[in-house]
């Protein structure tokens, strides 16, 4: 048939449609933080998935010694949670024995629709039998009473 059979090229779009509803699936319950640190207003350090890097001490000596002398420090992290999904719903669950049954049927009508099975020729079709030189019923002694 080829590379772009009908069957192919529907079970290679199956297969992508699988592959992205899995990958929406699994980014749509993923969380994660975002770690920022800054320092004298600057950011520093950016992170995901672990914690921001502190400054080194040796980057306080550029600002004066009455900034580094007060009470509140130049640094400040900030943190960002990213939340995802806790629970998937079954909605399957939520329909009633029949709305069950008349889906799974219709599921299976309309898969079987599509369905391409390639008409196989059987063996025998271009065979001839051999000719018969005797009666086989002559042979055999059968005769119908």
């Amino acid at each position: 048939m080829g590379m772009f059979s009908p069957l192919t090229m529907k079970s290679t779009l199956r297969n992508i449609v699988s592959i992205l509803m899995a990958l929406v699936v699994l980014l749509s319950t993923l969380s994660f933080t975002v770690e920022k640190h800054f320092c004298g207003g600057l950011l520093m350090d950016l992170a995901v998935f672990s914690e921001a890097k502190s400054c080194v001490m040796g980057i306080h000596d550029h600002y004066n010694m009455a900034t580094s002398m007060k009470k509140d420090h130049c640094c400040s992290n900030e943190k960002i949670l990213v939340e995802g999904q806790d629970e998937l719903k079954n909605s399957f669950l939520s329909l009633d024995f029949k709305q069950q049954v008349f889906l799974g049927a219709f599921a299976n009508s309309y898969v079987s629709l599509f369905n391409y099975i390639p008409r196989q020729v059987p063996a025998y079709t271009f065979y001839s039998p051999p000719l018969l030189i005797h009666s086989i019923y002559l042979r055999d002694q059968v005769f119908l009473i």
